[in-house]
């Protein structure tokens, strides 16, 4: 199953699709209003997630597509959102010999230990149909697409699309300069639903598409797929965890294999697509952000 959550008229509902069918599921006596709801309601019954909405869609009404389109919101409110890095080949590729940074990213690449650190927080990041942003600092912005990992106390519960924003030529100048060039004001972007296991498949193996457009056309479009990945989702999960007092509801990006080359770079106005087989599509503008 996919879940969504859309707002009405100052009212939250949480929306689960099943095929070609959705049901507002915060409709029903339980009235849930968020997914983490569902994780804990599993957590307790032993339970797939999955299980426990089947159960509380029997006496759901249904809700139109154009209605989830239309009213679209962030579909999880994360406690903390945390990234991965160079867990893609050309991730590492993509930033040799750039400030002397090649051969930390090598070692990330090839080591035991992946790179994982702090991307955001809720007031950080942004839902579909929100705008992105971009340093009035920077010369150099681009979308980095990531499949995204919804951990609930630690343990992955679910998937969505990611849109890490960075400031390129902010980490190239120095890596100390890494957390400025990631996480400031609107620089991630995750939705538009969150997808179970039983939806997504082999998380290890789906396609995934970044767009890139300015005043209707298309300035950078490119694709990949997820079974480049040279670390596993609960490799990602278990580094994240280590001695790391993990908060219940996580966002964790796990890198990405499409970075645009240096001659583009996002601008104020521009719309960004990712899509996620199985997942779906994340949409949202850009804006240049007020220093």
């Amino acid at each position: 199953m996919r879940y969504y959550r859309i707002e009405r008229d100052g009212s939250v509902s949480l929306v689960t699709r099943e095929g070609s069918i959705a049901y507002d599921l915060t409709a029903t006596n339980q009235s849930p209003t968020s997914f983490i709801e569902l994780a804990s309601a599993a957590s307790l019954t032993n339970k797939r997630i999955d299980e426990v909405a089947a159960e509380l869609a029997k006496d759901a009404p249904t809700v139109d597509f154009e209605t989830i389109r239309t009213h679209l919101i962030r579909p999880i409110d994360p406690d903390e959102v945390w990234g991965a890095g160079v867990t893609y080949a050309i991730s590492q590729e993509a930033r040799q010999d750039k400030g002397g940074l090649a051969e930390s990213y090598l070692n990330a690449y090839e080591g035991d230990r992946p790179e994982v650190y702090l991307k955001g927080t809720p007031n950080r990041t942004v839902g579909p149909n929100d705008a992105i942003g971009i340093r009035g600092d920077s010369n150099w912005d681009v979308s980095e697409p990531e499949l995204t990992l919804i951990l609930y106390k630690g343990d992955i519960v679910g998937y969505t699309v990611g849109n890490d924003v960075c400031s390129r030529d902010i980490e190239q100048e120095n890596l100390l300069y890494l957390p400025q060039s990631k996480i400031y004001s609107k620089s991630c972007s995750i939705g538009p639903c969150i997808a179970t296991e039983e939806t997504i498949g082999d998380p290890l193996d789906v396609k995934m598409e970044l767009t890139i457009t300015r005043d209707g056309e298309t300035v950078f479009q490119d694709d990949t797929s997820t079974s480049e990945m040279v670390r596993t989702c609960e490799e990602l999960a278990s580094y994240f965890e280590r001695y790391n007092e993990v908060p219940e509801l996580t966002a964790l990006l796990t890198g990405t294999s499409i970075i645009p080359p240096d001659n583009v770079t996002l601008e104020d106005g521009d719309q960004v697509a990712i899509e996620i087989e199985n997942i779906g599509v994340l949409e949202n503008s850009v804006e240049l952000l007020e220093s």
